[in-house]
Formats: structure tokens, sequence, C-alpha cells
């Protein structure tokens, strides 16, 4: 096998994710990250990171159902807390923020807290301090 093409079963495997129940072809770019395994092994990976915007609207498409939900979105592991009334521990703010996580920090990851309100846009982090260049466009 050409080391170069992924078998038809890979290819479709990594470029498609379930999102509510629903196939969908994910939109995205391969780009190479560093991997720190130990500090004498960090290679280099391909790694398909989705559109902004696609998680974006995943991100509130559950932040207006309000409810806690843990799962895989493009292939990623994702979390979305919904806020609550009760501050967080050792905090000064007067309630907990609703926030969405996808990814793994050390590849790549994004977040979203919505520190103001549910009701006010949220404020974004993204992780892509190892994401060393852009491969290809999928």
């Amino acid at each position: 096998m050409n080391s170069t093409k992924l078998n038809p079963l890979s290819e479709r495997a990594s470029t498609r994710s379930i999102k509510f129940g629903i196939e969908k072809k994910i939109k995205g770019t391969i780009f190479k990250v560093k991997v720190t395994i130990d500090d004498e092994f960090r290679p280099s990976i391909p790694v398909l990171i989705p559109e902004l915007d696609e998680v974006r609207a995943a991100a509130e498409s559950l932040h207006n159902r309000n409810e806690y939900w843990k799962g895989e979105l493009f292939g990623w592991d994702v979390e979305y807390n919904p806020s609550l009334p009760t501050p967080p521990p050792t905090s000064k703010m007067t309630f907990t923020p609703a926030d969405f996580w996808i990814g793994d920090a050390t590849i790549w990851g994004f977040s979203l807290m919505w520190e103001d309100g549910d009701d006010q846009p949220p404020v974004e982090t993204l992780a892509d301090w190892n994401v060393v260049e852009e491969l290809q466009s999928a």
C-alpha cells in the first residue's frame, strides 16, 4: 500500500463526524502539530482542525439547549456545561458561567465561556501553540 494514501475506510472515518445524530462531512484544515510524548520525543503529526465557525455553531446549539452534554464532535472530545445560579468556589462571581470546550489543549483546543451571562457573547480561548503549519484545506 502506498504510504501517502489512506485506505477508503480510514479516509471516510477521518472526515466524518456525528453531530447530534446526523452524519456530516467536517469542514476544516489539516495542520501539522507537534506532540510531546516526553522530553526527547516530540513528533509532528497531521491533525484535522474543524472550521471555528462550525464549532461556534455547534456550541451555540448546545448553549441554546441549556443542558449538560458530553460527547464527540468533528472527531474531538467535547463538553458543554450550562450556567448555574451559584458562584464557583472561592470566586467573586455571582453565578457559574456556561462553558464549552472541544479538543485537547496539548494538541489543539477551543473553548467558549459565557462570562457575562447566557444572553451575552461568549469569551473565546484558542489553544493552538503546538500547531506548526497548515498542510491542506479539507
